[in-house]
């Protein structure tokens, strides 16, 4: 609800949110106090009298207690309110609704790539990937050979795309640090947005390749090479013979033809960077409306980022179909809780300067609209980083915070695109699944045109509903799994965002 500059998010808040800036001394219409200090756009304006030590309330839910007495009109932020840790009920499959799926003949449909193995993809590249960082070079240049030039001749590909990394040896192995290498490889490697696939690698390292292809169970072949760059003859060897490669693979990868499907194909990534205070408000909840209909037309929602439902983990176990489903992302926090102590980590209260500066004052806050992404339907399943997703509807799969790193595994466990939700702007854009960026307030997108697909800030500017909101970003979402370029496609972006999770030793 909004009071000319000010949005109440919940009766029960004793905190509202500033539209735009607010002066020292400024009337506040529904409030008997005046502004008693500057506050900028998206941040929080004390509605009442918080006594010290009392909850701050925002949507309703606990975000911090008061570390002094707070005044009516008072700026409410880092400065004033006090992470506490709280006791939470779980409260397994409390708040389950049931899914009123359609049938599959009202479901929409888009325009995707069929494989041999009925799944679909939105993309159609070649990809080359290296199994240590010693071979990134290599299959860089490779790439960097088929030139739009070379690729005209075959318009039904999308590009033939490198995806270098910094590990593959010098790691324990076995250890789950190894383990989530190869699963994420593999991951890109059977791809439905892949045509067809190189692996390159240098012959001496931990992750050998032929070792990575059996044990993921990847099937060599016509549209899968394997290369080693030791056996092959060395660097400018190995860049003939994977250009070769590719040559020989780009007329059947060029065969495929995109053809109507269900949108029960689609699964998309959420992902949020650069939150502000207006992204728990807009891009958000109608990112989560959106995947509320997605979710009825039989399609996949992912949300990741665990650090970033610290402190709201209990609205998703409330939605958990099982207890054992609830319990399983509460033993992700969990392994986060002692993965990160010590250490001044967003899971232990501290964002980064960017939510800061946009009215996020601690993790809880942040995790509020976070959490939002996922919509309103039951969680499905709770998925490690990068293993594949074989449940559809809303699912949760475990990543850092950190944008490049948890798009990686959500690429790798299946998503063929991306939704990224940003306040402050992010640049951010992804291969072979693309990114569609939403902006979650109009200022931010008008300066940013060229990086942002959709404004979410319509919601708040224009009185545009979340329902109408999800409607346009879903069906925003059918033209780009079909082909339509997104921003950051049009771009360039995609060659360096692929980051897969480091979590163990360098030795």
């Amino acid at each position: 609800m909004t009071q000319n500059n000010l949005i109440r998010l919940h009766d029960n808040d004793n905190v509202l949110i500033a539209k735009t800036p607010v002066s020292i001394g400024q009337d506040l219409p529904g409030l008997t106090a005046r502004a008693r200090a500057q506050v900028p756009a998206g941040h929080k304006v004390a509605a009442t009298r918080i006594p010290k030590g009392d909850p701050i309330r925002k949507y309703n839910a606990i975000i911090g207690v008061a570390a002094r007495d707070i005044e009516p009109g008072d700026y409410v932020h880092s400065h004033n309110i006090e992470l506490i840790d709280f006791e939470r009920d779980p409260g397994f499959g409390q708040d389950v609704r049931a899914v009123d799926y359609l049938p599959e003949a009202q479901r929409a449909t888009f325009q995707g790539y069929v494989r041999e193995d009925g799944r679909v993809g939105t993309r159609n590249f070649i990809g080359i990937l290296s199994s240590v960082n010693c071979s990134a070079t290599v299959i860089s240049r490779i790439a960097a050979h088929f030139t739009p030039e070379r690729l005209k001749d075959y318009p039904n590909v999308d590009g033939v795309a490198a995806f270098p990394q910094t590990t593959g040896c010098g790691m324990s192995s076995p250890s789950p640090h190894f383990d989530l290498l190869r699963r994420t490889l593999a991951g890109y490697a059977r791809h439905p947005n892949m045509a067809g696939v190189l692996i390159v690698g240098l012959g001496c390292e931990r992750n050998q390749v032929a070792d990575l292809v059996e044990s993921q169970g990847l099937a060599s072949g016509r549209m899968m090479r394997t290369f080693v760059m030791q056996d092959v003859g060395g660097t400018q060897e190995t860049i003939e013979a994977g250009i070769r490669a590719v040559e020989e693979i780009l007329p059947i990868a060029n065969a495929y033809q995109r053809q109507t499907v269900s949108a029960s194909h689609i699964s998309i990534g959420l992902q949020c960077g650069g939150s502000d205070g207006f992204s728990g408000i807009t891009a958000n909840p109608a990112l989560g409306a959106a995947m509320d209909i997605l979710v009825r037309h039989g399609g996949t929602a992912i949300l990741s980022e665990t650090p970033e439902i610290h402190g709201v983990e209990y609205m998703l176990t409330r939605r958990a179909v099982s207890p054992d489903v609830g319990q399983k992302l509460l033993d992700q926090l969990d392994w986060w809780a002692q993965y990160t102590r010590g250490h001044n980590g967003q899971f232990n209260g501290v964002v980064g300067p960017g939510n800061q500066a946009g009215g996020l004052a601690n993790i809880f806050e942040k995790s509020l609209g976070s959490a939002m992404k996922g919509g309103t339907t039951p969680l499905q399943g709770v998925y490690a980083y990068a293993e594949p997703i074989d449940k559809k509807g809303f699912v949760f799969m475990d990543s850092p915070g950190y944008d490049p790193v948890a798009a990686t595994g959500q690429i790798a466990s299946g998503a063929n695109l991306i939704c990224f939700t940003t306040g402050r702007g992010s640049m951010f854009g992804s291969k072979p699944a693309p990114t569609i960026k939403l902006a979650s307030n109009t200022p931010m997108f008008e300066r940013l045109k060229k990086d942002m697909d959709i404004n979410c800030g319509v919601v708040i500017d224009e009185n545009i509903t979340l329902p109408e909101m999800g409607q346009r970003i879903f069906e925003t979402i059918l033209r780009h799994a079909s082909g339509e370029p997104t921003k950051s496609e049009l771009l360039g972006l995609g060659d360096n965002e692929f980051v897969p999770w480091h979590i163990g030793i360098v030795s």
